[in-house]
């Protein structure tokens, strides 16, 4: 599975800001504040990176397939490298 470089550079900064916020959750909880509320950002960053990395399942197989229809009359090999011209 290859990623276009632009997309790789949305990937990054996604993780890196669910990053931020896992560690946020993580200093809510250690000072022993608003511990629902850490709970909950570490529900949502779960929740919005398995949503995400489902939907990127689905988008690669679509397009896999895609590329299948597309490709499925393509002929290969010999029939396609027979030559109507005379030999010299």
């Amino acid at each position: 599975m290859s990623m276009e470089l632009p997309g790789l550079r949305t990937w990054i900064v996604f993780y890196l800001i669910s990053f931020v916020v896992l560690l946020w959750a993580a200093f809510l909880s250690s000072q022993g504040v608003m511990l629902w509320v850490s709970l909950l950002l570490v529900i949502i960053i779960i929740g919005v990176n398995f949503a995400t990395v489902l939907n990127q399942i689905k988008v690669h197989a679509a397009r896999k397939e895609f590329q299948r229809e597309l490709t499925k009359d393509f002929v290969r090999g010999t029939d396609q490298e027979k030559d109507d011209r005379e030999s010299h």
